[in-house]
């Protein structure tokens, strides 16, 4: 089995987006536009991140960032690749952010939070976005991407049903509006700036195709196999996607927290 960390030492922190679905790279673009190299100090934190892939691009652009997550391995997979990566102004802690409240610690401390694919996971997404916005300085945003209510499933187990009782891991909900994500917004004193959508056609397409080979044979030979096609949608994805008129899959926003409450 290929050694994913290898990957990491001989092409950096591009190899982190390509551990998992194409669905990935088109977040980093999006986040990326949003977020401009700076030599400014400022300060990051990513609600949710995973193995880092996020954090540490954050952290190459010269953002001090932080990432939380739940899972202990991640973290320590996430400090193994922030080293290989050359990315000295980041750090994770461990930590369930459904707990969030208990980090007073973290309040104002961030000029930015990144929060991707996460709030569909937790049951109340209206406490973690209230918490997620106190650890922002005023002045400061929220970006963050979760999959589009009106997109088309990958997977059929994206219909449904959703467990609004218990927090496996899986989707709590088929995801949000852009009416849902102002709600949210509204309610934490949030200024919306700007909605949009990433991931098309064949992102979606091509992240159909892997998942079925994950199920059906060995996940790396599958890895490999999707491998050249993830070129694919980076040409192709918004003209095609525009033609027949397909939504993304995730909606993406972007949010101010005024300086004055």
């Amino acid at each position: 089995m290929i050694d994913k960390s290898l990957l990491v030492r001989v092409f950096g922190h591009t190899a982190t987006l390509l551990h998992h679905d194409t669905l990935v790279i088109d977040r980093w673009l999006w986040l990326k536009k949003k977020l401009p190299i700076t030599k400014d100090k400022e300060t990051l934190i990513d609600i949710g991140c995973g193995s880092g892939a996020f954090t540490i691009g954050s952290a190459k652009r010269g953002y001090k960032s932080l990432g939380l997550s739940w899972d202990e391995r991640n973290t320590n997979v996430a400090e193994e690749r922030s080293v290989i990566c050359n990315a000295h102004n980041v750090k994770y802690e461990t930590c369930d952010i459904r707990k969030l409240e208990d980090r007073s610690d973290l309040h104002e401390k961030s000029n930015v939070a990144i929060c991707v694919e996460v709030i569909e996971h937790i049951i109340d997404d209206q406490k973690l976005f209230r918490e997620i916005v106190k650890c922002i300085k005023p002045g400061g945003r929220l970006l963050l991407t979760t999959p589009y209510y009106d997109g088309n499933p990958i997977v059929n187990d994206s219909l449904g049903p959703f467990d609004q009782v218990e927090e496996d891991g899986s989707h709590v909900r088929k995801g949000y509006t852009k009416g849902m994500l102002l709600e949210l917004c509204n309610d934490s004193n949030l200024i919306l700036e700007e909605v949009s959508y990433c991931s098309g056609f064949f992102s979606q397409k091509i992240t159909g195709f892997l998942r079925f080979l994950e199920d059906n044979i060995d996940p790396m030979l599958a890895w490999i196999i999707v491998l050249p096609l993830r070129i694919i949608p980076l040409i192709f994805d918004k003209p095609i996607s525009k033609i027949f008129n397909w939504p993304g899959y995730s909606i993406c926003m972007e949010a101010y927290k005024p300086k004055q409450q």
